[in-house]
């Protein structure tokens, strides 16, 4: 297997010289970016801002953009050409904060170029927004401060790095109590073998260093994350004939979770959740995850840990909550995660994207 230093080496290569472009990649994985519909609008308007030099370099697989930004502080994990920064500074608002941090030199380079550009474009009397060079792996020693953060984002770059429970670590450490990392990345349908580790061709693509989707439930509970919650999914079809000989059997997808720190664990008792129709965008019903989509007025029951979530999150004040009576049991069941798996949500895409809980009254 190719060590993390030479991993990280030819990613600065691939990213930073070989590949001008999306449409240099091998794969479909920045087509999914573009693949949900009916976007909030606040959304459409940031993107729609972007200076096409930016839009030229993106090299995303999805779009982590949850709601609820306003005066947020919001790290951008491997920010690449800043298109989704530059759009996170205009959803934060002037009172927020964006980071942006990457190991790329030429690509942190060349996101500074556009700070002024994206200020001007915004009306804001001072920048919101920062670029940094640095290791995901290692957001202390970058400057990052502990408990400091509200979101974290990432988008397709954890496939690529070699140390993914560092990776994941580093970002429980940054984030405040109640605080979320929402990110899409590339999944692979089973374990990815050694052989396909050591090609840098592969793991510039994204393909070598995905993570089998099962594994991210077990890395996030390790380093204390909750359960994670896929918001989106989509297949991701390899162009390149060799590339796709090399990786066999194994699918690829893109998908968007979401992780909660929540430094108190959540007890036995689910509840019933009633969403106020508070936040800007979305004044009818939030769609929290594919799983979860909360009418206004409506009151839904949840779990445990949804409950906890919503009342350490930033949207407490966008729900009440009316806590139910233990559940006691002897034992208590085995998880079952299919629900995770981004390859059965991107194939209930034709028909719905996400369900409404069964259990509204």
């Amino acid at each position: 297997m190719l060590k993390s230093d030479d991993v990280r080496e030819n990613l600065k290569k691939y990213y930073g010289c070989r590949l001008e472009s999306s449409c240099d990649l091998q794969t479909s994985a920045t087509s999914c970016s573009l693949a949900c519909s009916n976007l909030p609008r606040s959304l459409t308007e940031a993107l729609s801002l972007i200076h096409p030099e930016v839009i030229k370099r993106f090299f995303g697989c999805g779009l982590p953009f949850p709601a609820k930004l306003e005066g947020c502080r919001v790290l951008d994990l491997g920010s690449g050409s800043g298109r989704d920064s530059f759009a996170f500074s205009k959803l934060v608002g002037p009172n927020g904060q964006v980071t942006g941090i990457d190991m790329t030199e030429q690509l942190i380079t060349a996101s500074r170029q556009f700070v002024e550009y994206h200020q001007k474009k915004f009306g804001y009397e001072e920048p919101n927004v920062s670029f940094i060079q640095g290791y995901m792996e290692k957001l202390g020693e970058a400057g990052i401060q502990r408990d400091s953060m509200d979101v974290l984002i990432s988008n397709c770059v954890i496939c690529l790095c070699p140390d993914k429970t560092a990776v994941l670590q580093q970002a429980y450490n940054v984030l405040k109590d109640g605080g979320e990392l929402y990110f899409s990345d590339m999944y692979a349908s089973s374990v990815v073998p050694d052989h396909m580790k050591q090609d840098p061709v592969l793991w510039g693509e994204g393909m070598g260093g995905s993570l089998f989707w099962k594994d991210l439930i077990s890395l996030a509970h390790s380093v204390g994350f909750s359960t994670p919650r896929l918001v989106s999914a989509s297949h991701i079809e390899v162009h390149n004939i060799q590339l796709k000989e090399k990786a066999g059997d194994i699918k690829y997808a893109s998908g968007t979770y979401r992780l909660f720190k929540l430094l108190q664990k959540p007890g036995r008792s689910g509840a019933a959740v009633t969403y106020k129709g508070t936040i800007p965008d979305f004044p009818d019903q939030l769609d929290f995850d594919s799983l979860h989509c909360f009418k206004k007025d409506v009151e839904v029951e949840v779990d445990a840990e949804m409950a906890a979530i919503i009342q350490v999150s930033r949207f407490s004040s966008d729900f009440t909550v009316r806590m139910l009576d233990e559940q006691k049991s002897d034992s208590e069941p085995t998880p079952q995660y299919c629900h995770l798996n981004p390859f059965l949500l991107a194939d209930r895409r034709g028909s719905s994207m996400r369900q409404c809980s069964k259990t509204s009254r």
